[in-house]
């Protein structure tokens, strides 16, 4: 047996008894166990080769892991800040080149005459009438339109309804005033309670039927805004 080999001392023929033969004993029998087995398990440092251990998670292992927020129950009548975030720009370009042109000539060549109650060929002694005519019409526009808009503020509305499906429908109001100047922010919308960020705000991307509605007044205002005479011409363009 190759592991009796490994304890045996030859001296002579002769195997020393006492402790070496317990040791042969020992050796001999682990052979046993590892030959009727047919393998072994070697050490292993993964987690998941341990039969009932439970499985690894990052809350249970990590130093630095901060469970994440819960989702709120939004109420009637809670606050959800509004991130106004809306950038429009619009290009438009436009040329048009009409011309039209008409010739006509027209020519009377039998006529009638009334005379009593009857009618009689008029036999046009003074030879026969002519009509001829020549319009020329020219058009010709180009123009081209350029706007750009921002608009970029943040406010706190308010849930003033709780649809069925669980959209929240939000309204909120905001008015600064600073001596004779003043701002007026009226926004509107629907939501879904999902797209509400962590730190209780929403981007106005995210909001349906969002309406926002910016009022201003004061010495600014009245700087550039039209009159009722000139609202009315750019209107109607009599010109």
């Amino acid at each position: 047996m190759p592991l009796l080999s490994m304890f045996r001392r030859r001296n002579g023929g002769r195997v020393f008894r006492g402790a070496g033969r317990q040791a042969i004993g020992i050796a001999v029998a682990a052979a046993g166990l590892l030959l009727a087995t047919g393998n072994a398990a070697a050490q292993s440092s993964s987690l998941l080769s341990a039969e009932g251990a439970p499985a690894p998670t990052l809350s249970r292992f990590s130093w630095t892991y901060q469970p994440p927020q819960q989702p709120r129950t939004l109420r009637l009548h809670d606050l959800i800040t509004v991130l106004v975030d809306e950038k429009t720009q619009v290009i438009a370009e436009g040329n048009m080149d009409r011309r039209k042109k008409a010739d006509g000539k027209f020519v009377l060549s039998d006529w009638i005459l009334l005379k009593g109650w009857s009618l009689i060929p008029d036999p046009q002694s003074a030879g026969d009438p002519k009509i001829a005519a020549e319009m020329e019409n020219k058009y010709r526009a180009e123009s081209e339109l350029s706007t750009r808009e921002a608009m970029k503020l943040r406010v706190a509305c308010e849930v003033v309804d709780i649809r069925p499906n669980g959209t929240l429908v939000i309204e909120g109001r905001r008015a600064i005033l600073v001596n004779n100047e003043s701002w007026e922010i009226y926004v509107t919308g629907t939501i879904d309670p999902q797209a509400i960020l962590p730190d209780n705000t929403v981007l106005s991307e995210n909001v349906a039927n969002l309406r926002v509605v910016k009022r201003e007044g004061g010495h600014v205002r009245d700087g550039y805004r039209r009159g009722w005479l000139l609202k009315w011409l750019d209107e109607h363009q009599p010109f």
